[in-house]
């Protein structure tokens, strides 16, 4: 018998699966469909290790089974190769983006194919392809039509290094860039918006419409969404200037002891004026706000702050006066930029407090027979100011019974924070962490935004005929750092006609996000070549939604960027469906063998073309999902590599006893085809293996 030789195996069947176009989506929209998706890769130079692969691998084991079973199957693959990460790499290496792009998709391709995966490559797309790029600019021009893109001249997130802006979500929660780790300024600038938060109450409610998706997934986006019901309440002052704050804590009024404006409020100037250390505030607040512009996101673990002499805050509901101070804990961009700070009840305060010296007073006690409040504190409202040196015991940030709230007492939270709310003439309201979408980026390599400024007219939409508007080649493509793209420099380009007036005008300079094109990319996929639609509408129909949707990361922008532009098309009617993925796979990442990540730095990273080489793409694929459950991170190992290949040469050798008769399938076989096709529909290869493996 001839002995297991992966090379020539692997070699033929490959060659003739493409030969034959097997895996080509049929044309006929009469057929039960199932589109399986994977995240497209932006193609770094670095090229593929064995990690990236591990998605793939199992989207080609379930498209496979579903065309088995009869489906005629969508499962394509394309680039997101738009964007920082393809022209830092460009601009490191000293070659143009577009011919860095062009090799290393060509890379990709390379040792995607040795694998053997399933893609249909007829389908092939590419986010820098002006035929793909055409449709991106045409829906941002819808998004311009209903006003949801925008000017706007506020202070944005900007990294030094990149030397863009940046959204929201490419900041780190510790305030630094996702993609340099450069610590994020703010820097006043012109720039466009998408108001993503028009849908925030819809892309939060439809989560519940998601039963596949994963439950860490869903609650990442409620968190980023940050939707909050609460309370909008003023503190008059003593100096006839109203201070507005926004709590989800109105159950705590009667225990504020002082309140905080944050160094960037908007009427920090007239407080500061006032003040009769006017010089001293004066200066904590430029200092803050140095820190701030270099750290906006206030990183640093200690607060600190600054007292208004001579101005008090009245509390609404008991006519209590309590100082007013300045403090970088409170940020301009979140609620209001005040806050009624209420140390026994919210750690930041209570920290402040500490510092500080402030009094601190308990007003919820815990609903379980007065909780653990001593008696002294519970009995005799005199004590309830508590001494500072053993007040961190009962900072109590539950909520609770009130106490010590005067004819609240007694009442739950819930029930006291409407009715605190309307004594206090205040209001209930809405409010949520997401903010605008900042989708300009002063760089060259991204889609060039279809306006057009006239000083006439202003903001003009580029004619739906005459996109797209095409990327130019330029030489010097280098970031400026002045809040122009290079493109500004590009005056044959830049200098235009308006399409309104016919005046003299200048095309946008600025280019999208590299999430602009993977925000919709998936359905391009159903429809590649038309040139005349977005995606033909009887195709989108059948396709529609996305059956599998399969990648790791992502869990908040990429997936919420494409949930806004699917709704906002449904609500055009481009689209069939409010959801475009109603079933999500996450998938665990595969860490080095020395249990860190794959990285150059570290001189860890496996390339898959030595491992197939070595052990054969079926070994591998193997190992790639024998290796743990889909969802968990693991360790690559080599030494497993010879397990899976040994388990191959023995299924090799099983035509040896296999005869020409009727093969009698036994009960073992039985079980096992039944167990192998619930785990590969349930995403469970590691148990499809074992179980294979048994019989």
């Amino acid at each position: 018998m001839n002995p297991y030789n992966h090379k020539n195996i692997e070699q033929k069947w490959q060659k003739d699966w493409e030969e034959k176009g097997i895996y080509k989506t049929s044309d006929d929209l009469h057929l039960p469909k199932k589109y399986i998706l994977d995240m497209f890769p932006y193609p770094s130079g670095e090229g593929l290790h064995v990690g990236h692969p591990r998605g793939y691998i199992a989207t080609d084991i379930y498209s496979r089974m579903k065309r088995m079973e009869g489906f005629n199957v969508l499962h394509p693959m394309g680039w997101d190769a738009f964007g920082l990460p393809a022209e830092n790499f460009a601009i490191k290496n000293k070659v143009h983006p577009r011919v860095a792009v062009e090799k290393n998709v060509a890379r990709f391709k390379e040792q995607l194919a040795i694998i053997g995966l399933d893609h249909d490559w007829s389908r092939e797309i590419n986010t820098t392809d002006p035929a793909f790029y055409k449709w991106t600019q045409w829906i941002f021009l819808q998004m311009f039509k209903k006003g949801l893109a925008y000017e706007s001249y506020e202070p944005i997130n900007w990294c030094p290094s990149c030397q863009t802006g940046l959204a929201n979500e490419d900041v780190e929660a510790d305030g630094t860039c996702e993609r340099c780790g450069t610590i994020v300024e703010k820097k006043p600038m012109r720039q466009w918006v998408l108001k993503i938060t028009d849908y925030a109450d819809r892309l939060l409610a439809d989560l519940d419409q998601l039963p596949k998706w994963p439950v860490g997934v869903k609650e990442a986006q409620r968190n980023w969404i940050g939707r909050s019901e609460g309370s909008e309440i003023d503190f008059k002052t003593t100096i006839n200037r109203n201070i507005k704050i926004f709590t989800t804590r109105a159950d705590t009024l009667f225990g504020v002891t002082y309140v905080v404006l944050s160094p960037e409020h908007q009427d920090i100037g007239e407080f500061i004026v006032q003040a009769k250390n006017m010089a001293e505030v004066s200066e904590y607040v430029r200092q803050a706000k140095e820190r701030l512009l270099n750290d906006p996101f206030n990183s640093r673990k200690e607060k600190t702050g600054i007292k208004l002499e001579g101005i008090q805050a009245i509390n609404p509901v008991n006519g209590e006066e309590v100082p007013v101070w300045i403090a970088d804990y409170v940020l301009a961009g979140y609620g209001t930029g005040a806050v009624m700070a209420v140390p026994a009840h919210d750690e930041r305060d209570f920290e402040f407090a500490r510092k500080y010296h402030l009094s601190i007073k308990r007003v919820v006690e815990e609903n379980t027979d007065h909780g653990n409040v001593p008696t002294e504190y519970r009995d005799n409202p005199s004590h309830y100011l508590l001494n500072i040196a053993t007040a961190k015991e009962f900072c109590f940030t539950d909520e609770g019974l009130l106490m010590n709230s005067g004819n609240f007492d007694g009442l739950d939270s819930k029930e006291a924070r409407t009715k605190i709310t309307e004594v206090a003439g205040g209001k209930m309201v809405t409010t949520y962490k997401i903010k605008d979408w900042v989708f300009s980026r002063q760089r060259y390599w991204g889609e060039p935004m279809p306006i057009i400024n006239c000083e006439k007219c202003g903001a003009v939409g580029v004619p739906e005929e005459q996109l797209p508007v095409l990327l130019p080649e330029v030489d010097s493509y280098e970031p400026t750092g002045t809040g122009e793209s290079p493109l500004a420099n590009i005056a044959e380009w830049v200098n235009t006609v308006c399409p309104t007036c016919g005046g003299p005008a200048k095309r946008e300079t600025n280019t999208m996000p590299q999430w602009a094109g993977s925000s919709w990319y998936y359905l391009r996929y159903i429809d590649p070549t038309n040139n005349t639609a977005l995606v033909d509408k009887e195709k989108e129909k059948t396709f529609m939604p996305v059956d599998v949707y399969v990648g790791g990361d992502h869990a908040t922008r990429h997936l919420i960027y494409a949930r806004f532009w699917h709704k906002f098309l449904f609500d055009i009617g481009a689209v069939s469906t409010e959801e475009p993925f109603p079933r999500l796979e996450f998938l665990g990442f595969i860490l080095a063998e020395d249990g860190r990540k794959m990285s150059k730095r570290w001189k860890n990273v496996i390339n898959p073309d030595d491992v197939i080489n070595t052990f054969g793409a079926d070994a591998f694929r193997l190992y790639e999902m024998f290796i743990g459950p889909f969802e968990n991170t693991v360790r690559f190992n080599n030494d497993g590599m010879v397990g899976t290949y040994r388990f191959l040469e023995r299924v090799w050798r099983l035509k040896e006893r296999i005869s020409d008769g009727a093969i009698s399938a036994d009960k073992i076989i039985h079980k096992t085809i039944k167990k192998v096709s619930d785990d590969i529909e349930n995403f469970k290869f590691n148990t499809a293996v074992s179980s294979m493996m048994i019989c």
